[in-house]
């Protein structure tokens, strides 16, 4: 397993899937009277509320003509830890650990490890990132802060948002659904760096009030490099007891970013 790969299911695939919830299709209208901050306002308030969650999840991932199927275990104690670790037929390949100050990573096929800051996550997504931001990345919530330096169309039935003003080399936009304010999709775009990064959500589940993914497919592509990944969600334990386990083994070498 590449480190690459696995960096793309750390840094994006923590989502939540809620066993037991219903799944909803969307029937709901877009609004076009609901101005943007009305929008936002709603969006920011299907945050769902748990303490914690345990999760099982399926991943697929392609590239080129590298395809991998591995089971992915995820614990989320929210605004606190993060945790994921991913296998093959039962063997751990690799564990990353995130608090809101601290990334740790191992990988036990190529023996590396990474412990240090943010730099880890940033340095892939081409933009400042921190613990609030990667939760919000799983729980079908926007990454940046929404305000009203932002503008709002109905597409395809969805409300989409963008930047009024956006960057030459950092573009980013995102759907948003008419009936429960999750996103439907978001993007971002390095187009300087022919590297654009976009992520869709597949139906929500409502548990206790709150909605969550069932299936996120993503793609990420750098020039001719493209990288698909699909994520399942089996089975979740919410507000339930659990523990981190996380320690770099003797003997690894550290992981050196660019």
């Amino acid at each position: 397993m590449k480190f690459k790969f696995f960096l793309y299911v750390s840094a994006l695939l923590f989502f939540i899937s809620c066993g037991g919830g219903k799944t909803v299709i969307g029937s709901e209208k877009a609004n076009h009277s609901l101005s943007t901050k009305e929008i936002i306002k709603t969006h920011n308030s299907a945050l769902p509320e748990f303490n914690t969650i345990a999760a099982r999840m399926h991943v697929l991932y392609k590239n080129g003509d590298d395809m991998q199927s591995l089971t992915v275990s995820m614990r989320m104690e929210k605004d606190q830890k993060i945790w994921i670790k991913a296998s093959l037929i039962g063997i751990t390949l690799a564990k990353l650990y995130i608090t809101p100050e601290t990334v740790s990573y191992y990988e036990t096929i190529s023996n590396t490890y990474f412990d240090g800051d943010f730099s880890l996550l940033s340095n892939w997504l081409g933009t400042d990132i921190d613990f609030q931001k990667a939760q919000a990345i799983l729980l079908g919530q926007s990454i940046f802060d929404l305000d009203n330096k932002y503008k709002t169309e109905i597409i395809v039935n969805k409300y989409k948002l963008q930047p009024k003003a956006q960057s030459q080399n950092f573009i980013h936009s995102l759907l948003i659904n008419p009936d429960n304010f999750k996103i439907a999709s978001e993007t971002l775009s390095q187009p300087m760096n022919n590297r654009m990064f976009t992520i869709n959500y597949g139906p929500y589940q409502n548990l206790k009030g709150g909605f969550y993914p069932s299936k996120i497919k993503i793609i990420a592509t750098q020039k001719e490099d493209i990288t698909k990944i699909v994520v399942n969600f089996k089975k979740i334990d919410y507000n339930v007891s659990i523990r981190f386990p996380f320690n770099i083994p003797n003997g690894y070498k550290e992981i050196e970013l660019d």
